[in-house]
């Protein structure tokens, strides 16, 4: 009776052993990679800097290789912050561009005040319908301004917007990029320079920065400052760790997976073909660049995706924790509705190193990390409260799930101190510094609690952006005189 007693006991500590330590397996994996690819992207960013600075960009675009650009501004209820986010744009440097400002049937003045400051009229410019959209319900132009052209449509949302701008687009590369974002002067000249250098060459990404507690003019940013609120500013440490490093390093493998919609270029013939951005996904971003890899390897025509390191888009993030948390859950789904979608490609070696390594790393450095992080964290508690932990286990939990976080946060803004140097001052390094480490306490889990509702919605079916409420990211027009 002894022997029947014990044997169920010792098969659930074989169990909760076998947990515990594949736990703790996969922290080590995820942590390492991470590290791995921080490196790799540092050793990449300083190759490219010192290129850069063998090279004066303004004279290689005055050559003919250059190939013109469309800038494609989608924007719903973008009424705060619209008018200087143009402006930002059409003061670019870049010798031959367009920007298109498509008014996705925005509900508050977002038109009105396109049409107010650059006294836009009528237009009537055709449109080519290579890709269906929502009804256009009127076109706008500046004679003031001769390289805008604004589109009034009907709400179809943001895939819908882009897909009608590059309707519109006149130049074989198109940038997509957000409503609300600002990109530096000279961003358009790096984010193009490698169309000149590979005739392959299909999509361009930038890196992306929190705009929140910069200075902000009519003319774009004049000073960059750390916000005052916490929230934005671990947010600006994650930024730096997944935008800066963690896909600079998967470029470097050639392995480039995203190309963040707040700002891309893309060769508009091969969107065309490739059918435009889906509008029935709420990450039409990712998903466009993974289904550009499955046709490109199933058409057997070599490409390459890359993302330079310097030229930065600016774009105002979330401040308030729910909001926050909208954000990252649709980020979740859109993430996992890709992965399934094209689930084809899935360690499939016909798709070359997406299908055997991005994708892998895809599902299970992103798509599971938050289960198995919440799991570890359940495993953890569970023991402690039942008496039953493992003293190595607890060890190395704190050390492999937590410290290495802090490790790959510090590393991250110590070497974009050392290749970028943003942020001036010692003060507000230090501070930067010191968010690195606090951010993997507290908001850490609030992100994978975030995820992890985002994964449970996922398999409900859940559709829909959510309400995502802004400040606005420029100085606000002046409130009309009072009657004399």
């Amino acid at each position: 009776m002894g022997g029947r007693t014990g044997a169920p006991v010792s098969f659930r500590g074989f169990v909760t052993v076998f947990i515990e330590w594949g736990i703790l397996a996969y922290f080590l994996a995820l942590h390492l990679t991470h590290l791995s690819l921080i490196l790799r992207a540092f050793f990449s960013i300083r190759r490219y800097l010192d290129e850069v600075e063998t090279d004066r960009l303004d004279s290689a675009f005055e050559t003919s290789h250059y190939k013109p650009m469309t800038l494609i501004c989608p924007a719903y209820n973008e009424e705060a912050g619209v008018v200087p986010s143009v402006n930002s744009l059409i003061s670019l440097r870049y010798p031959e561009f367009q920007v298109v400002v498509v008014n996705d049937g925005s509900k508050d003045a977002t038109l009105e005040r396109l049409i107010e400051a650059f006294r836009l009229k009528p237009s009537h410019r055709v449109l080519r319908q290579l890709l269906p959209t929502q009804e256009v319900r009127g076109i706008y132009e500046s004679a003031y301004v001769p390289n805008l052209v604004v589109v009034d449509k009907a709400n179809g949302g943001k895939a819908d917007a882009l897909n009608c701008g590059i309707n519109l687009a006149r130049y074989p590369l198109v940038c997509c990029m957000d409503g609300d974002s600002l990109l530096e002067n000279d961003s358009l000249l790096r984010i193009a320079r490698p169309f000149m250098d590979r005739a392959d060459l299909v999509a361009s990404g930038g890196v992306i920065r929190p705009l929140n507690g910069c200075k902000v003019t009519t003319m774009g940013i004049r000073g960059i400052h750390l916000p005052d609120s916490w929230l934005a500013r671990f947010q600006i440490v994650e930024y730096l760790r997944a935008f800066l490093f963690g896909r600079v390093g998967l470029a470097s493998l050639d392995t480039m997976f995203i190309v963040s919609g707040a700002f891309g270029v893309f060769r508009k013939e091969l969107i065309v073909q490739a059918g435009g951005f889906e509008t029935a996904t709420i990450g039409e971003d990712f998903e466009l660049v993974v289904r550009m890899h499955r046709c490109l390897r199933e058409w057997k025509r070599p490409y390459h995706v890359t993302l330079v390191p310097d030229p930065v888009c600016w774009t105002e993030v979330p401040e308030d924790a729910k909001v926050l948390g909208r954000q990252r859950n649709r980020w979740q789904r859109g993430l996992l509705e890709t992965l399934w979608k094209h689930r084809r490609m899935w360690f499939n070696p016909k798709y070359g190193r997406v299908g055997l390594f991005s994708m892998p790393y895809f599902i299970f450095f992103e798509a599971l990390a938050p289960v198995i992080e919440v799991l570890g964290y359940v495993v953890f508690v569970w023991s402690l409260w039942t008496h039953s932990i493992n003293s190595a286990f607890a060890i190395l939990f704190i050390y492999v799930a937590l410290l290495l976080g802090v490790l790959n946060s510090v590393v991250s803004v110590v070497l974009q101190e050392i290749s970028g140097h943003r942020y001036q001052g010692l003060k507000a390094w230090s501070l930067l510094l010191f968010t690195a480490v606090i951010e993997n306490f507290g908001y850490r889990q609030m992100t994978v609690w975030w995820r992890l509702k985002g994964t449970i919605d996922w398999f409900r079916g859940k559709e829909g952006w959510g309400q995502m409420k802004r400040k606005g990211i420029g100085p606000q027009p002046p409130a009309a005189a009072p009657p004399a």
